[in-house]
């Protein structure tokens, strides 16, 4: 009786262990984002993700975002904007160009919650390499070098996921260093 109700406290300290860590609040560019919070209550605070706020609610995918998802988004900073060729953030902001920033912007999402322990792991089984389907239609490349997780894209330019598991109540957001763009 002893050893069942032991056992039964200590089941339940590692679950409530594992519960609490997987939902920690992470600081992403000077704010943290509540695990509690939508993908988009969270991405509005960070400093280092303005230009892709601006690209998500220009492309109106705002409501998308706000669903229940669940969503992996792999969030482009600013500094990775700022490395596409000049203008190109412009053009894509503008009415007309409203089909290809949703393309884009979706090409960063999967569906469904993966967490970098879950890309780790596909890595792992696809012998090195793990192919992501995008929201969009495309495909990503998961692959990694020591613990460090990169993507690419179809186009072979490489993202480093900075920030892994920025856990939201819809999902998860992996911070990447790099605009990851679709096949034209």
């Amino acid at each position: 009786m002893k050893t069942s109700k032991l056992l039964s406290v200590a089941f339940f300290a590692l679950a409530f262990g594992v519960a609490s860590y997987a939902q920690k609040t992470v600081m992403v560019g000077g704010a943290p984002m509540y695990p509690t919070k939508n993908i988009v209550e969270n991405a509005v605070n960070s400093k280092d993700h303005t230009t892709l706020v601006a690209a998500v609610k220009a492309a109106g995918l705002v409501e998308t975002l706000q669903t229940s998802g669940p969503f992996t988004v792999f969030a482009p900073t600013n500094a990775a904007f700022e490395k596409l060729p000049e203008g190109t953030v412009e053009s894509l902001l503008k009415p007309e160009s409203l089909k290809t920033l949703q393309t884009v912007l979706t090409y960063h999402v999967v569906a469904g919650k993966m967490n970098a322990a879950d890309v780790a792991k596909a890595i792992k089984a696809g012998n090195g390499k793990a192919t992501l389907k995008t929201v969009s239609g495309g495909t990503l490349t998961a692959w990694m070098k020591g613990k460090k997780i990169y993507i690419t894209d179809e186009n072979g330019s490489m993202s480093e996921v900075t920030i892994a598991d920025v856990n939201q109540s819809n999902g998860v957001i992996h911070v990447v260093d790099t605009v990851l763009l679709p096949k034209q």
